[in-house]
């Protein structure tokens, strides 16, 4: 029985993003995704910045205390 996975509308990837590296940034992704064998740079550069965003915004998120300022991640508002 071959196994199809579902993937819900809002989670495709239909949004594309230009990265332009220069001489060195490039030379050292590559010497990086060499020497760690990373295979696909785009998965790699999609997670290593959504992380990075997503720490952002746990460091950011108010306190017990706090009001929150900085619109988040989830807000509604636009």
């Amino acid at each position: 029985m071959k196994r199809t996975l579902y993937k819900e509308e809002n989670l495709k990837r239909k949004n594309r993003l230009s990265l332009m590296l220069n001489n060195r940034e490039l030379k050292a992704l590559d010497i990086y995704c060499s020497r760690y064998r990373i295979k696909n740079k785009s998965e790699f550069l999609r997670e290593t910045i959504m992380k990075a965003i997503i720490k952002k915004f746990d460091d950011e998120y108010p306190s017990l205390w706090e009001e929150p300022t900085i619109p988040t991640l989830f807000s509604r508002k636009k």
